[in-house]
């Protein structure tokens, strides 16, 4: 999908706003410390989009370690190559075409594999957590983090509306909108040791671009599924932003992260 025009260029800005607003930075940051990244490391990234965490990967691995990221839309790969040679770490970071479900890598080469957003928007999230274990080495980590959907909380006059309009949209752009909730037990399944849990809140209270971005999506999705109309879709936004005047506009999200240790 993120490979059709106009959308690549569309989803890669809004993975980019994302990835720059300072709540996102901090939850993301904070995860990849709880998957101990480290200098000198050799590093996965699987669902790597437009480069975001690879990148942060990078500077935390240094010059002395190894990044690789890989996703199946070569739109957004040639955007996250655009963007690494501009920061200046495209040596010691190499992004690769390839599904996630069939990694195109030895057994064991890699210090550390993640998944970043990534298993919430796969149908057999399993298979591709395999294919991360199996690409690790021994001893090595294995991290996920995915939103969970049921537990976003908006301020919004129409509580029915919103609701509507959420859920219909999770369940369209998401496989598994409650993804967040299901990953301590899907890594527990799949054999993994020391399995840890770190829950981060993506907090707004003054209706960031990125969370704008957000909901002008779902009021999209809306209109596309039949929820509600343009005209209706709108007054729904003009909602949000007539809270951001006043100060009461609150959403929160949960981001659930998970680690665990190849035997």
């Amino acid at each position: 999908m993120a490979d059709v025009a106009p959308e690549p260029a569309r989803f890669a800005a809004a993975l980019e706003e994302r990835g720059r607003t300072a709540s996102q930075v901090r939850l993301r940051r904070r995860f990849l410390r709880s998957a101990g990244i480290s200098r000198g490391q050799r590093v996965l990234e699987v669902g790597s989009g437009s480069g975001v965490v690879a990148r942060d990967l990078a500077a935390m691995v240094g010059a002395r370690g190894h990044v690789v990221g890989v996703d199946a839309s070569a739109a957004l790969t040639a955007v996250a190559r655009r963007l690494a040679r501009r920061a200046g770490i495209n040596g010691r970071l190499v992004l690769k075409v390839a599904d996630g479900a069939r990694l195109p890598f030895r057994d064991g080469r890699f210090d550390a594999t993640v998944a970043v957003t990534v298993l919430l928007h796969v149908d057999g999230p399993d298979r591709m957590l395999a294919e991360m274990i199996r690409v690790t080495r021994a001893g090595g980590t294995v991290a996920a983090q995915d939103q969970d959907f049921g537990t976003l909380a908006l301020t919004h006059p129409d509580r029915a509306l919103t609701s509507r309009i959420l859920d219909a949209a999770s369940r369209q752009m998401c496989v598994e909108p409650l993804s967040g909730r299901r990953l301590r037990g899907l890594f527990s399944a799949a054999g993994l040791g020391r399995v840890r849990l770190r829950t981060d809140v993506y907090q707004d209270t003054t209706l960031e671009p990125y969370t704008r971005t957000f909901l002008e999506r779902r009021a999209e999705q809306a209109v596309r599924l039949g929820v509600t109309g343009a005209a209706g879709a709108q007054r729904w936004l003009d909602g949000f932003t007539a809270l951001g005047r006043t100060g009461a506009f609150v959403m929160t999200l949960n981001y659930y992260g998970v680690t665990g240790v190849k035997p």
